[in-house]
């Protein structure tokens, strides 16, 4: 049986920048307006990273990454167009409930602590995910069409002109084996719920 295409996870695109470049191997989800079930899921254990240009916010970031986003800015594709520069897997997952858990991983963040909170006190009743990524940047990115059904806050989306695997293009990881190896059990040891292998939600 054929595996189904590898999903692509919506982030702001200086989020995706930092991930890239190594300054930053987590991401924080809570889940979308339009996310099914109102919550975040894990969909599947590798993603395509998409970089949204909407609701960036300078004053949501760390100083140092404040001027590096109009550059960003400035760098969007052409209107109706995507440009898919990396891909990630998901090599641990856990989840946080309390501001004291988010401390230990501030440094690992270039939001601001009190957006990081932002995130986690919207829809108190579900807890923030807290995923670990192994980055890697393509050697040629793909520019593919921008389609109407990809507009929305969500977490996923199926990007419909891409191979089905990412894994078999040439690319290049956002960090060694050994830097990511030392950032990840730093994670481990920070974090105050077990950092484990992501669980990934059974589909219908």
């Amino acid at each position: 049986m054929a595996q189904p295409p590898v999903p692509a996870l919506k982030e702001w695109a200086v989020i995706v920048d930092a991930l890239v470049s190594g300054a930053q191997i987590v991401d924080l989800r809570k889940g979308g307006i339009r996310e099914e079930g109102r919550h975040f899921s894990l969909r599947a254990p590798r993603l395509w990273l998409y970089s949204s240009y909407e609701h960036q916010r300078p004053q949501l970031l760390k100083p140092e990454w404040r001027a590096r986003l109009q550059g960003i800015v400035d760098d969007a594709p052409p209107p109706g167009m995507l440009r898919v520069e990396a891909w990630a897997d998901i090599v641990a997952a856990a989840t946080v409930s309390t501001p004291d858990g988010l401390g230990p991983i501030e440094d690992e963040l270039i939001w601001t602590r009190e957006y990081a909170e932002q995130r986690l006190h919207w829809k108190p009743k579900h807890p923030l995910w807290v995923l670990a990524l192994r980055t890697y940047r393509l050697e040629e990115p793909l520019l593919v069409p921008w389609r109407e059904e990809y507009r929305g806050c969500t977490s996923w989306v199926d990007l419909l002109d891409l191979p089905p695997d990412p894994a078999a293009l040439p690319a290049t990881p956002a960090l060694d084996d050994a830097a990511f190896e030392a950032r990840l059990r730093a994670l481990r040891a920070a974090l105050p719920h077990p950092f484990a292998p992501p669980m990934v939600a059974a589909t219908p």
